[in-house]
């Protein structure tokens, strides 16, 4: 446990850096899975093989919400044991959410083949591109199980000192992804069966690597018991890592609602259903490029924050909260900067298409992304709280921004302004949960500030009984 110590001695700076750069590339590489299978799908097959993927990337998310509920948690969890020194805590914690992601990815991808259909249809395929999302989804349904273990095990690789393990394991598998699309899609001629197969091949890799690790920890040794489930610590683990699994689970309820919502108000416009349905996907999945800097640079500060505070250093907790926002305020406005100034160039990575699809394009990027700056700092700011151990805080805030608002928003706002209300959505929820951010703020810098004054008397009530030990 003594390994761990540094983080309560190094410059903030200096551990935002170790922990935010390697938990960035990881997040990063998982979106572009993705968006490598749009870029060659787009190039190869057309946007409705795109509009295609768009219907089954809400399954890949409600795996990655499950995945993360266990592995976030599990990770927040761990560094504050670690914090406090707790070593057998800390290591059925992690042998707990090893079996929790393998049953969850079991059970995920037994429903998923039972109910494949309904699973389709609820995300908004169209009649022109079921065929394209039923074969695309048949196989990735098969990675699944793989892909929960390692995005999980990712979390929990991080707080325990390897960030750059947990990158290296997933660059690994985009690399293997972004080899085999192009040879499967245009060599073998497999289409969406290729997109597929080259996606889990790169998940299955990434999860041996997370088994390798888990047998070589380097804060914790694991033990046969470890692995026996305990309600109490996985009942933990789990609603520390609730905010994580509602954060992803709200992307779900919103595509669903929003792709359902395209398909209606796009049949009403000029644009017709699959070009907007397509366009906003991709929209989105630029988006999660934009969010895996964002949630990186928390995530990635999360064993730090949970060992400093467990520690009872309040005074570096508050330092890297500071440090974070300012972080997430240069991502956002960089991020706006591009999307407002650049969005043909951005649209057009994912193949040529007609003048009505580029201008719905540029539509859609300008209107839906105006906010972003907004979007990561509140998620920055749930992330902080989940590794404070405060679960219900960090889960009431992202509740309120994904899905309070933003589902009601999506099914409103079309019936006033038709497609461009879809649109309109995102900024309008970033905006009004942004109110509730700075209430957070204020009470959390409060809160903290009174666990610091706190400290300090009990220290200076030490320091007078020992010198009247000395004295007598």
């Amino acid at each position: 446990m003594g390994k761990n110590h540094f983080m309560e001695r190094e410059s903030i700076g200096k551990l935002m850096l170790k922990f935010s750069v390697p938990c960035i590339m990881s997040l990063l590489v998982s979106s572009l899975y993705n968006i490598v299978d749009q870029i060659f799908i787009g190039q190869g097959i057309g946007y409705l093989g795109n509009g295609a993927t768009n219907v089954v990337f809400p399954v890949t998310i409600i795996a990655l919400a499950m995945a993360l509920m266990v592995g976030d948690g599990c990770a927040a969890n761990l560094s504050i044991c670690q914090g406090c020194k707790d070593q057998d805590r800390a290591r059925k914690s992690v042998g707990n959410a090893i079996v929790l992601l393998v049953a969850a990815g079991v059970v995920f991808t037994v429903l998923l083949f039972l109910f494949k259909d309904q699973f389709l249809k609820a995300f908004g395929a169209t009649e022109n591109n079921f065929a394209y999302a039923r074969e695309y989804f048949v196989y990735i349904m098969i990675g699944i199980p793989f892909f929960m273990f390692s995005n999980g095990m990712n979390s929990i690789i991080r707080a325990d000192g390897s960030p750059q393990f947990a990158m290296i394991s997933t660059l690994i598998g985009a690399v293997i992804n972004v080899i085999l699309d192009p040879i499967m899609i245009f060599v073998f001629h497999w289409g969406m069966m290729g997109a597929a197969l080259a996606t889990i091949t790169g998940q299955i890799v990434s999860a041996i690597l997370a088994v390798y690790y888990l047998c070589h920890m380097k804060s914790i040794k694991m033990e046969t018991e470890c692995f026996r489930v305990d309600p109490i610590i996985s009942k933990k683990v789990l609603s520390l890592g609730i905010s994580s699994f509602l954060t992803q689970i709200s992307i779900v309820a919103i595509m669903a609602a929003m792709n359902n919502m395209l398909v209606i108000y796009g049949a009403q416009s000029r644009f017709g259903s699959d070009i907007p349905l397509t366009v906003v996907g991709i929209v989105m999945k630029v988006f999660q490029i934009v969010i895996a800097f964002s949630v990186g640079i928390a995530a990635g500060s999360q064993p730090v924050i949970g060992f400093n505070y467990g520690a009872g250093l309040n005074h570096r907790v508050k330092k890297i909260f500071k440090l974070m926002m300012a972080a997430e305020a240069c991502v956002g406005v960089f991020s706006m900067i591009i999307f407002e100034c650049f969005p043909i160039e951005i649209i057009k990575l994912f193949g040529n298409e007609s003048a009505l699809y580029n201008e719905f394009a540029v539509l859609a990027f300008r209107t839906y992304l105006c906010t972003i700056v907004l979007c990561c700092i509140q998620k920055s700011v749930s992330i902080f709280l989940q590794a404070l151990g405060k679960p219900i805080l960090s889960m009431g805030l992202s509740l309120l921004r994904d899905f309070i608002l933003s589902v009601p928003l999506v099914l409103f706002l079309p019936k006033l302004l038709g497609i461009k209300g879809t649109l309109y959505s995102a900024p309008a929820a970033d905006m009004i949960s942004f109110i509730a951010v700075i209430a957070v703020t204020r009470y959390l810098f409060g809160h903290l500030k009174k666990d610091e004054k706190e400290e300090r008397e009990t220290a200076f009530n030490r320091g007078e009984e020992t010198i009247n030990l000395v004295s007598e």
